[in-house]
């Protein structure tokens, strides 16, 4: 079994900056993930300090894993599928085909996972008119007609949002709102209560058709209902959960979690669910694991 000073869990933007500051301090660093997999990969930019021009998430991310590797940082593109953290405190890492890892510091930058997706076509429409980030592409639909598909109060904090950038907002409720509606009457916005069956449009996004044949003309649809962090894989290392919504990793100042030697970064941490966010905490959590290695050693 091959032993790495830092494992790394998440090729996004904490993971791989997190693996170019650790592997920059000469540690043996390894980052598994799938790059495709980040919400950054469907992306475009327009908030991210030095870019005047909008930027390409897939482009920006490519170059980050040039960089992670020019430092030394090894990437595998497989996901993790098992934690383990053993008896002399180091960690044992298994991924979907099988292969072993063993650490002596665990760097958790998976991010969240998204729900189920409610459309049979989804998948083509990102990027082109479908967002499942109001806090990042609401810019880019200033004075524009936009839905918005949500499953509680996600949904409605999506919809209000969008009520300072976007010309007409629909709201469209997955579930009852159980009076979440009310946060909504001082605030333009349209709902409609029949369920979404279809996008419309070829390229992109043109509109949305609900069960009862009613459609509406869009330019926009932001799918917010809540994600699903990967809870499941980490749960056998004990780490404390975010005590307010249990859907978070809870951590300090140093992005060091509940257990020592490990440590999280970017969406797996909590809102807000941005870029630059991501990046800052890489940046801490690869340098705290590298200050942890070294304090291990001098004891």
């Amino acid at each position: 079994m091959k032993e790495y000073e830092i494992i790394i869990i998440g090729a996004g933007p904490a993971g791989l900056q997190a693996g170019i500051h650790s592997a920059r301090r000469r540690h043996s660093v390894l980052i598994l993930g799938k790059p495709e997999a980040s919400a950054l990969f469907s992306a475009h930019i327009e908030n991210y300090f030095g870019f005047k021009e909008k930027i390409d998430g897939k482009e920006l991310l490519y170059a980050g894993i040039t960089q992670a590797q020019k430092f030394g940082a090894e990437i595998l593109d497989e996901d993790a599928v098992k934690l383990e953290l053993l008896e002399d405190r180091t960690f044992l890492v298994e991924t979907e085909r099988g292969k072993k890892f063993k650490a002596l510091a665990l760097i958790l930058a998976i991010g969240v996972k998204r729900k189920k997706k409610i459309f049979k076509r989804e998948d083509q429409y990102v990027g082109k008119g479908l967002s499942y980030c109001v806090d990042c592409d609401a810019w880019f639909y200033r004075g524009k007609r936009v839905a918005v598909i949500g499953d509680g109060s996600a949904g409605i904090h999506g919809a209000k949002t969008l009520t300072q950038f976007a010309e007409k907002v629909y709201f469209i409720p997955l579930k009852e709102l159980e009076g979440l509606d009310e946060e909504l009457k001082d605030f333009p916005v349209e709902i409609i209560q029949e369920k979404p069956f279809e996008i419309l449009g070829e390229e992109e996004v043109k509109g949305l058709v609900f069960e009862g044949n009613k459609s509406i003309e869009v330019d926009g649809i932001f799918i917010e209902i809540g994600a699903k962090g990967a809870l499941e894989l980490i749960a056998p290392l004990g780490v404390e959960l975010d005590p307010e919504t249990f859907s978070y990793v809870r951590v300090d100042r140093k992005m060091q979690t509940s257990v020592e030697g490990i440590f999280a970064c970017g969406d797996l941490t909590g809102p807000p669910l941005q870029l630059a966010k991501a990046v800052g905490e890489g940046c801490i959590a690869g340098l705290s694991a590298s200050d942890f290695l070294k304090s291990k050693k001098e004891t």
